[in-house]
């Protein structure tokens, strides 16, 4: 792989190449990108989008647009700094392309802030219980009617795959989606295969899968035209990652490790001097003594700690990155940036606490409970509706739950694929609040 073909500010539709010496820089295609994510409803919703804490009504604990707007932040710390030794190893970038620096700074500021957008509702206990709707509940009646690959879209439903499709599905007058540059959806793509095989390799890039088949044609495109590496053979497609995937990846990993942590203190649910005790191996060569004892509330101690130890990692995870460069660009690189830190062993430390005192709490726990049913209960009643209007053998009640669906969703789907993943993508676009009171109102317990 080769850093100018990586770096294409190509978009779906485009006919030719987008040259960097001729882009704008007061509105460079790669800051569009950020523009239109943000922008975007899908992102909009995850304002109300579990984090960590369901349904939580506690101000300072993260919804998922807390969290990805901190991730952006810190990949574009990651891509800015991985930027200047990549121009200075290469000046060519520089000097006859025109890329700058910040331009890896933007592409994997605006892959992370999507990173998350295809999540559903109620945290990844979300993508569960979509799965287990087709695997082992009502909709497991499907299976004989798709092919192998169609059903582990289902089965395994993958919010990254689901991402993939936000930032890019067509819908009548909108072609393209958001229309994101080629190398931000790069980036963005931290599993570029398809369901199938199932986790054929040990490799980061095979640990999930990145696209739907409906999106398999358009996802091709994308990574012959940044020259990505195939790593499947036959009727299987796989890719190498685009490199900055690794850096959008490191800085999910460095903010739900630390930022999660810092929740769980908050909340009460981690002590204080856990705390000190995880993220002082983190700061230490860092950490201003003097100014840190004149902090007087937990608050405020915790939020030091937090930002020297982001800091920390940061810096470490673009050590990684550029120790490796050589191997990431020849596809030889399997493993998660994070996963060569120096700081491993403590961050696996904080994740360990965090498993045990925060992920299963009993709140985290009994909200998810209550995620299952609501997701269920609605895939249920949606796609019922959905295939028997396609079929028309739509009953009052499937016509009265179809008028429950907005607008922009009632697209005709031919095949019985299409339908039963348009339904699972309208699903997983509610917020918290939308499904629960979704759920309330089929259920006959939303009051008038």
């Amino acid at each position: 792989m080769n850093w100018e073909q990586l770096l294409s500010l190509r978009r779906q539709g485009d006919k030719g190449k987008r040259l960097r010496v001729e882009q704008d820089d007061t509105r460079l295609g790669f800051e569009v990108d950020y523009d239109r994510i943000i922008f975007s409803s899908a992102f909009r919703s995850l304002q109300d989008k579990t984090q960590v804490i369901p349904l939580s009504k506690t101000d300072f604990v993260h919804t998922r647009l807390t969290h990805s707007l901190e991730v952006s932040v810190v990949g574009r710390s990651l891509g800015r700094l991985v930027g200047k030794k990549i121009i200075e190893k290469y000046p060519h970038l520089k000097e006859v392309h025109g890329y700058h620096m910040n331009d890896f700074g933007a592409i994997v500021a605006a892959a992370s802030l999507a990173h998350d957008i295809g999540n559903p509702p109620f945290g990844h206990s979300g993508e569960k219980a979509i799965g287990e709707y087709f695997s082992i509940g009502k909709g497991q009646q499907y299976k004989d009617q798709l092919t192998a690959k169609e059903w582990q879209d289902l089965i395994d439903f993958e919010g990254n795959a689901n991402g993939f499709s936000v930032l890019t599905a067509s819908r009548p007058g909108i072609e393209g989606g958001l229309r994101i540059s080629y190398a931000t959806l790069g980036a963005f793509m931290k599993y570029p295969k398809e369901s199938l095989p199932k986790k054929p390799t040990a490799a980061i890039a095979d640990k999930k899968y990145g696209f739907f088949q409906t999106d398999k044609a358009f996802f091709q495109d994308v990574a012959s035209d940044m020259g990505l590496i195939p790593n499947k053979s036959g009727d299987n497609i796989g890719f190498e990652r685009h490199p900055l995937a690794y850096l959008v990846e490191a800085a999910d990993d460095i903010c739900y490790t630390i930022i999660d942590f810092e929740d769980g203190i908050n909340l009460g649910l981690v002590s204080e001097d856990f705390a000190l005790e995880y993220l002082i191996k983190l700061v230490k060569d860092s950490i201003d003594t003097s100014k840190y004892k004149t902090l007087e509330t937990k608050e405020d101690r915790i939020s030091y700690l937090r930002a020297l130890a982001i800091g920390s990692l940061i810096n470490d995870a673009v050590k990684v990155f550029i120790e490796n460069e050589a191997l990431i660009l020849e596809g030889k690189f399997p493993f998660a940036i994070m996963d060569k830190s120096k700081y491993k062993a403590q961050m696996d430390d904080i994740i360990k606490i965090s498993v045990k005192n925060i992920y299963q709490s009993r709140e985290v726990i009994e909200k998810e409970i209550v995620g299952y049913q609501i997701i269920q209960t609605l895939l249920d009643k949606f796609i019922t509706a959905f295939n028997n209007k396609f079929n028309g053998e739509a009953s009052n009640y499937d016509a009265l739950i179809m008028k429950m669906l907005p607008e922009k969703h009632h697209l005709e789907k031919e095949n019985l694929y299409g339908r039963l993943l348009h339904i699972c993508h309208y699903v997983s676009l509610l917020t918290d609040g939308n499904a629960l009171e979704l759920f309330e109102t089929i259920n006959g317990r939303k009051k008038a």
